[in-house]
């Protein structure tokens, strides 16, 4: 099995260890596990490709690369230029911070799950939800390693073989809690946490000029039954299924009027 990974957080992030560790339980010794990385984090970037200029590519081992782009320049890169052959699976993660709810819009770690899926492989996002409850501890990370791997097996026993158009891609995230405080998977679709947003926040630099920060919401507002922020918030990994396609079909209809 042939896997290709890549983050939003850098090739230098602890999620990305965490993820080559997912990868090789799922291929084996006899795998092939390649990762394609921005050189410097890249969260909140979405599904930007540098399309207007040009991105160098470092060689920084046996099968690790770190470019100067986003985690779609990184999966376009690893498919047309590095890999000598397509990867059977992409994972990108494992993002430090939930993708859950409208952060799934912003996300480097989702644009890069995306970008492989409109070239046709299979692929997943995952992400670390942080809380009280595992921000401080040794590894934050405990509990996407401890089950990641199980995840992925079987999201891709139930993955659509042949698929036209808009090829799935899945949008996994780990609960705020330590590995022996997972209680479960459940699949969920996408929630929205209400009255949350971005934001900016102002500074003035010493010589006076003006900045600004951008500024996230609260990220344990209670997003609804079923949803994956609410199950993240409640102790289950979430598991979404996504596409590329962006159309509100439930509003085709109302809209004949205008034609």
């Amino acid at each position: 099995m042939r896997i290709l990974l890549t983050n939003d957080d850098g090739i230098n992030a602890p999620g990305l260890k965490a993820l080559e560790k997912i990868a090789w339980d799922l291929c084996g010794a006899d795998g092939d596990v390649w990762v394609v990385a921005p050189a410097f984090e890249q969260s909140g970037v979405g599904h930007c490709i540098s399309y207007t200029h040009p991105m160098m590519i470092s060689k920084m081992g046996k099968r690790r690369y770190a470019t100067e782009g986003s985690p779609a320049d990184c999966v376009l890169a690893g498919l047309h230029d590095i890999l000598p052959e397509k990867p059977d699976l992409v994972l990108s993660g494992v993002n430090r911070g939930n993708n859950s709810a409208e952060n799934a819009l912003y996300s480097g770690t989702l644009g890069g799950a995306l970008e492989a899926a409109l070239q046709g492989i299979p692929s997943m996002a995952l992400s670390q939800y942080l809380g009280p409850d595992n921000y401080e501890i040794d590894n934050p990370f405990e509990g996407s390693e401890a089950f990641g791997a199980e995840v992925i097996r079987k999201i891709l026993k139930t993955d659509p073989k042949a698929q036209s158009g808009y090829r799935l891609f899945y949008n996994i995230n780990f609960p705020p809690v330590p590995a022996a405080g997972v209680l479960g998977t459940r699949v969920a679709r996408q929630g929205f946490r209400e009255g949350t947003n971005f934001s900016v926040e102002p500074h003035s630099s010493p010589s006076g000029r003006k900045f600004l920060w951008i500024k996230g919401g609260n990220q344990r507002v209670e997003t609804g039954e079923g949803t994956d922020a609410q199950l993240n918030l409640d102790g289950y990994i979430s598991v979404t299924p996504m596409r590329a396609d962006l159309t509100a079909h439930d509003a085709l209809e109302a809209l004949r009027s205008i034609e």
